[in-house]
This record gives structure tokens, C-alpha cells and sequence, in this order.
């Protein structure tokens, strides 16, 4: 088997060998400078300047360079968000989640119908997500009536800490806009991530410029997180007074910006999440006062169709 390199190397061999044999025959013209390379000036070029210049102000205003236009990028996606649709939630955070940052929300409160909201905002727009499911709590069913798209949706059951966080990397190199790993109540088996682990998450996330979100019960990321919002423990509102049967209206959870890079932590909000299924007529009951406008589909649990009491 012959090599490119081989068949390079002999036939530049023959080459000097008819040069030796035919000299070529040599002049009196003066010897040639070869000039250095110049460097060009930072800022704008010459040349971009001299065809703005000859074109139309209209014109000349829309002509953008290729380094402009990679500066340009780069500083949309540093700038841009990725909405929850949970108003409250979006105020909090600066507009929503940082795109090519990881966000996480932990506690107790109802993360579950965050993650659900973010997966309806990013495949409604047309965006692939990845839903990284360590406590195999996904319902599909519930999630399409929520409104995520499932034909843009991956659903990841891992069944270690390790394969988590390792698919949450592997999915998020692969070009995917949107990852969420959600652990549920409780932590899949097996040991605690290393923080070198979430190191390399936070790094893919900037360099392919993904949103990724971790929903768990207790703080996971550390320093390598953008955000860090605690989920208060959520709150049952209820309709009706006296000795009538109560019905519920939904969950009332608050929420607090533990720490942000970029914005002033220690602040709260609260959502409300109506039962649409115990609270006939949705939004034309009135229920919840003007919080309702705010709220999503309980996705948390599953809503009894019955009138229940409040518990003693």
C-alpha cells in the first residue's frame, strides 16, 4: 500500500534531479524583496470602510463584516434568555434561564411544574429538550396536556447519580437547546457527583451555548450554577368557608433567588398553580384573584375530580 507522503517525496526527488542535469540560466536582474506580511490594524479594515463609503447610507448601514457579525452572536447569546412562561418565576430570574448557563432550583416546593412549564416553552417554539428523569416520575400523558410537544422531547431514565450527570453532558454536546435533570424527591443510587462533574456540565453549556435546568430536593451545583432558586414547601389554597366542602383551588409555593451572578439575590415571589381539574370554569371562575393569570397545570400530583375537605 502506497502513501500520499511516498508518492510526494519521489516525485519531488526527480525533480531535483533534473535540476542539477538543466541548470537555469541566471540573469542580471536585480535580486526581488520579498516584503513582510503586513499586519492589519485592529478595528475595522480599509477596505470595509472604503465600500461603505462608496455605497448608499441605507445600504452601507445593513453590510456587516464576518468578525462583526460573530461579535454580534456571540453577545445575543450571552444576552439570551429562555422564558419559563411562569411570570413570577421569569421576573426572578431576569427575563428566564440563561442560555449556555445552568440554573437550579431546589427544595421542596413544586419543581415538578416548573420543569413541566420550561419543556412547553422550549418545544412550543420549536426547540429539542432533553428531560434527564433520575426519579422515572415523567408522565407523558400529563406532560402533552401541559403542552409539551413530544415529538421534540428525549426522555433520559437513568438509573445512577453517574449516568445522570454523564447523559446531561453527552445530550448537551449534541446540540440539544434545552436539558433538564430532574431528580425527583430523593437522589438516584449510587454516589454523589463529583464537582468536577458539574464542572465539565457548566463547560458544555457554555460552549454549545444550552440551557440546562436541575430540579432537586437539596442544592447540587455549587458554584458552577448561574442561579439558584429554593422552592419554599408549597401550600394547598382552598374554595369555600364554614362547613361546606371545600374545594381545591390549586398550590401556592414561594420562591426565592438564593444567589445570581448577575442580579441582587435574597429576593421572593410567589406562584400559584391552579387545579384545573377540582375548579370548574378555569380562568372564568375567578379563582386565585389576579395570581390566576400567573398559573399553570398542577403537575405535581394528580388532583382528585371530587369535592375534599381541608385536613384538620
Amino acid at each position: 500500500m502506497r502513501f500520499p507522503m511516498a508518492v510526494h517525496a519521489r516525485s519531488l526527488d526527480r525533480q531535483f534531479q533534473l535540476l542539477e542535469a538543466h541548470p537555469l540560466p541566471t540573469t542580471a536582474a536585480a535580486p526581488r524583496v520579498v516584503e513582510s506580511p503586513v499586519t492589519a490594524p485592529a478595528g475595522k479594515s480599509d477596505a470595509m470602510r472604503n465600500l461603505r463609503a462608496s455605497l448608499e447610507a441605507s445600504i452601507a448601514a445593513k453590510l456587516t463584516s464576518g468578525s462583526e457579525l460573530i461579535r454580534a452572536v456571540a453577545r445575543q447569546r450571552r444576552e439570551e434568555v429562555l422564558p419559563t412562561t411562569i411570570e413570577p418565576l421569569d421576573a426572578l430570574l431576569g427575563g428566564g434561564l440563561s442560555r449556555g448557563k445552568v440554573t437550579e432550583i431546589a427544595g421542596r416546593g413544586t419543581r415538578f411544574s416548573i420543569v413541566m412549564a420550561t419543556l412547553a416553552s422550549a418545544t412550543s417554539i420549536g426547540e429539542a429538550a432533553a428531560l434527564i428523569d433520575a426519579s422515572d416520575s415523567f408522565d407523558p400523558q400529563l406532560a402533552e396536556a401541559t403542552g409539551v410537544d413530544l415529538r421534540r422531547l428525549l426522555w433520559v431514565r437513568p438509573h445512577t447519580m453517574k449516568e445522570t450527570v454523564t447523559a446531561a453532558e453527552m445530550i448537551g454536546a449534541t446540540g440539544f437547546q434545552l436539558v433538564i435533570i430532574d431528580m425527583g424527591s430523593r437522589r438516584p443510587p449510587g454516589r454523589r457527583a463529583p464537582d468536577a462533574s458539574w464542572v465539565r456540565l457548566a463547560r458544555v453549556a457554555e460552549s454549545h451555548g444550552a440551557t440546562i435546568l436541575v430540579s432537586a430536593p437539596y442544592a447540587l451545583t455549587g458554584t458552577t450554577s448561574e442561579a439558584m432558586v429554593l422552592a419554599h414547601t408549597p401550600h394547598a389554597r382552598w374554595l369555600g368557608q364554614g362547613s361546606a366542602p371545600r374545594v381545591l383551588a390549586g398550590i401556592e409555593t414561594r420562591l426565592k433567588l438564593e444567589k445570581h451572578r448577575r442580579l441582587r439575590p435574597g429576593q421572593t415571589t410567589r406562584v400559584f398553580f391552579r387545579a384545573e381539574e377540582a375548579v370548574p370554569g378555569g380562568r372564568e371562575s375567578g379563582v386565585g384573584g389576579r395570581n390566576t393569570e400567573l398559573s399553570h397545570v398542577l403537575s405535581d400530583i394528580r388532583l382528585p375530580t371530587t369535592d375534599t375537605r381541608k385536613a384538620s
